[in-house]
């Protein structure tokens, strides 16, 4: 029992210690000046990644009247409705696509637009987020699995085992659990702890640099301000959060929608629920080159578009298709496509 409570404590403390360093490698900045973001989009990226940013847009199109609300969830543009940046663009160019104007597509096709995805890459590029492939989905299925073991042999295993040695000893001796309940509960610990933590692409200066853009705008309640700096809990407007809350809810169903258009209603009955998650985001191949839109199930749920071996933000396969107005293939099953100018079209 010794040999085995020592076996224990090696195997958690040792999967402990490298269970941090990943997770540490894996949401590492990049070296040089404390790098700051640029703007607000750059911001709402950081926030909520491509959801945020294009929230944020809306609100300011919505706000000011270049978009009009044409009926429960539908929006019309304006005649002569200009953007003032490139997620405004995107969200313009997404509304040609969309020809239903329902403001679910519109938000989904926004989200895959190359404009909105490449903000991820130039923040990824200076170390404020950490990209697809970085290894955090790892960290994290690896934190969880050690929880989940550690618990098992605290609880049933410890005690079955503790239970034994009493009776073989005749009730001498330190029993079994508490020679290793303290590693196991500390195992049960730093596991929940980096799986929490690999949870969020953020990385500390990511973090610092947000901070400091949310001080530099303390005092604007704008709308769209409030929105990039918080996400759509910073909106308080009942007329637009009654716009916005819904098209939120309804980008999985756009990206189920842009799966279908891609693989044919056929196949339609062989994806599950788990590859219709909200985009996130697929980095370019080179950390600032054209991106993916990464939708619906596009690297399961980190978002990322690429096989181990591809390394382009769409596809590691030859077979791939990454573009297209009726949606695309992102590796194997998932749906990375919008029905916009998105260039190839899994996250709050």
């Amino acid at each position: 029992m010794n040999l085995l409570a020592l076996a224990i404590w090696i195997a958690v403390v040792l999967s402990s210690v490298l269970l941090m360093v990943r997770l540490r490698g894996a949401r590492s900045a990049s070296a040089g000046p404390a790098p700051v973001l640029h703007d607000l989009s750059e911001a709402a990226f950081v926030v909520g990644g491509p959801g945020t940013v294009v929230d944020a847009a809306l609100v300011s199109m919505l706000g000011d009247g270049r978009l009009v609300a044409g009926g429960p969830g539908i929006v019309q543009v304006r005649p002569g409705a200009r953007a003032t940046d490139p997620a405004e663009r995107a969200v313009l160019q997404a509304h040609q696509g969309a020809s239903s104007g329902w403001l679910y597509q519109v938000r989904y096709a926004a989200m895959c637009d190359p404009a909105v995805q490449e903000i991820g890459d130039a923040l990824a590029a200076r170390g404020l987020i950490a990209p697809p492939g970085s290894g955090l989905r790892r960290v994290r299925r690896w934190g969880l699995i050690q929880a989940v073991v550690c618990a098992l042999l605290l609880f049933p295993v410890s005690v079955v085992l503790t239970v034994v040695a009493l009776v073989l000893s005749s009730g001498s001796g330190v029993p079994f659990i508490a020679k290793v309940a303290v590693v196991l509960v500390g195992g049960i610990v730093v596991g929940l702890v980096c799986a929490a933590r690999a949870k969020s692409r953020v990385t500390k200066a990511g973090a610092r640099a947000l901070r400091a853009i949310r001080s530099a705008h303390l005092n604007d309640r704008t709308p769209h301000v409030q929105t990039a700096l918080f996400g759509l809990r910073g909106l308080r407007d009942p007329y637009l959060r009654q716009q916005l809350v819904p098209a939120v809810r309804g980008t999985r169903l756009a990206a189920a929608q842009s799966h279908t258009r891609s693989h044919g209603t056929g196949s339609s009955s062989h994806w599950s629920g788990a590859e219709v998650l909200p985009i996130v985001w697929c980095a370019g191949s080179d950390g600032g080159g054209s991106s993916c839109g990464g939708g619906s199930g596009c690297g399961s749920s980190g978002g990322s578009c690429g096989s181990s071996g591809g390394g382009a933000g769409c596809g590691g396969s030859s077979s791939s298709s990454c573009g297209g107005s009726s949606g695309s293939s992102c590796g194997s099953s998932s749906s990375c496509g919008s029905s916009s100018s998105s260039s190839c079209g899994s996250s709050s």
